[in-house]
């Protein structure tokens, strides 16, 4: 079945179907039009809620040390990478089915205006043939009426008696004449009608059909691409779904990652001091005589200590040390264990560099016409002088460090109870001392074991890696600072926390 043989006389209706399929695909166009601005909006959207919430600068990163801080940002990258999957949905979109459409619409517009035109063309050639077949035709009619009655004009003067013969000569030759003139009108009619029935069939039977079925075929060729437009707008998406759904795994993974236990021991190791807790204060009986270094005005009002409340308000920032004693014992390790990977950092880099340097002095040695030796005197010196400058710093913060694991451990004590006691007095003075270097190697004997609760990855000067479950030898007890001295079964043996091992 097809128009041309079951739709032959259905212009009309070809007409406003055809239409109406342009006009649904310009609808469909614009339909994916707006809904790539939706996304677009959407996206945009998102990326400036993620540049709200991304956190910068020195105390936001401090914060992101914390799982649960960590994982927001995360969830907020994850965000900022969904929006831009939405935006390529968009851009997909106007792409690959708005342009492609559009230019698509304006060929079949320019293809069915050709076909119906040149259906109207062919019926008004059909319409003019028929004209001159009714013009023929009425003066067929015509010319024949005029021959009949000028033959019985002729017939009747000739049966007249009365009549002229010349008369009767005459009229028969006007009848003769009007009857050629009706048989030529006639084979004229006859000529025509065959022509417009022959113009009539190729109309009906060769050109409308198919004309009809150009236009069928272009119908459905718009709907087969229209059908296509409908599936890539599933499509689309569909081709980014997998890093949707990787943003959205990492967002759960955020979740997952997010860890109350761990964030409780980030914090103690960010701001634990190391200090002994105050020693209770000493009764002062001033009965027996016992009287104040204050004025006698002062007499009858015991003497109170100033106490380091852990819920101060107000804190005394002490003048900073190279060595970082101004800090607490724990933050003391810490700067110095970090001042240490620095140097060691900038250390490697200077080998690496003078390394470099005598290659190339080698080379130049041997093959002199690539370079002067000479030349790389001054940078061999002075990446030499760096290298022992930060040698010599390495070995410092390396004694630093060492003396605070050493040093806190049996002084720590006295020296918080003097800090507390003096500390109204002289509120700078340097609550650390220096510690007898000298100890005793003599072989230890473990105080007791212990069960490691968590890994710990052991990177600064003086500690050891442990993993958890693993079974340890307590070398030395917690002094208060929150380290213990453990001895692994490998031999390893160094500084580990407190709260990561139970007895």
């Amino acid at each position: 079945m097809d128009w041309g043989t079951d739709l032959w006389d259905q212009y009309d209706g070809i007409d406003k179907h055809t239409q109406s399929g342009l006009d649904l695909v310009d609808r469909y166009v614009k339909f994916v039009r707006e809904r790539t601005e939706i996304e677009q909006n959407y996206a945009k959207q998102l990326r400036n809620l993620s540049k709200k919430y991304l956190k910068r600068g020195s105390k936001e990163e401090q914060e992101c040390g914390f799982t649960n801080h960590q994982s927001f940002q995360d969830i907020v990258n994850e965000l900022n990478d969904y929006a831009g999957q939405r935006e390529l949905i968009a851009e997909n979109m106007m792409t690959g089915i708005c342009v492609e459409l559009t230019k698509y619409l304006q060929d079949l517009k320019q293809e069915r205006k050709t076909y119906l035109a040149d259906a109207k063309k062919a019926q008004q050639n059909l319409e003019i043939s028929f004209k001159q077949l009714e013009n023929t035709k009425r003066r067929f009619a015509k010319e024949w009426g005029e021959a009949e009655k000028a033959t019985q004009q002729a017939e009747k003067i000739e049966n007249d008696t009365n009549a002229v013969k010349a008369d009767v000569e005459k009229v028969k030759q006007h009848a003769h004449v009007k009857t050629h003139t009706a048989e030529e009108c006639r084979n004229d009619y006859a000529a025509q009608l065959q022509k417009y029935n022959k113009e009539q069939n190729t109309f009906y039977y060769t050109e409308i059909p198919q004309l009809f079925n150009k236009l069928q075929d272009m119908d459905e060729r718009r709907i087969r691409c229209l059908a296509e437009g409908y599936s890539q707008f599933a499509e689309v998406e569909k081709k980014v779904l997998p890093i949707i759904t990787k943003c959205l795994d990492g967002i759960s993974m955020a979740g997952r990652n997010t860890n109350g236990k761990q964030d409780s021991l980030r914090f103690i190791e960010q701001h634990k001091s190391g200090f002994e807790r105050p020693a209770e204060v000493d009764f002062e009986d001033y009965s027996q005589g016992i009287k104040p270094a204050s004025s006698d005005a002062n007499l009858n009002h015991p003497k109170v200590r100033t106490k380091l409340w852990p819920f101060s308000h107000k804190k005394t920032k002490s003048p900073a040390a190279e060595d970082f004693s101004h800090l607490p014992p724990e933050q003391r390790k810490k700067r110095l264990q970090s001042k240490i990977d620095d140097i060691t950092k900038e250390l490697q880099k200077e080998l690496d560099q003078s390394e470099a340097l005598e290659k190339m002095r080698g080379v130049y040695e041997r093959n002199p016409q690539m370079g002067d030796p000479a030349s790389l005197e001054p940078q061999i010196t002075q990446t030499s002088q760096n290298v022992g400058r930060l040698r010599g710093q390495l070995t410092k913060y390396e004694s630093w460090l060492a003396e605070a694991f050493r040093g806190e451990d049996s002084t720590n004590t006295a020296v918080n109870n003097n800090q507390y006691c003096s500390m109204s007095a002289d509120p700078s003075q340097n609550i650390y001392s220096e510690f007898d270097e000298d100890f005793d190697e003599d072989v230890e004997t473990p105080i007791g074991k212990a069960t490691a609760l968590y890994t710990f990855q052991g990177s600064s000067q003086g500690t050891v890696s442990i993993t958890e479950g693993e079974q340890l030898s307590v070398m030395e007890s917690d002094k208060g600072d929150g380290w213990m001295r453990v001895l692994r079964a490998n031999g390893d043996e160094g500084y580990i926390p407190s709260s990561y091992v139970k007895f």
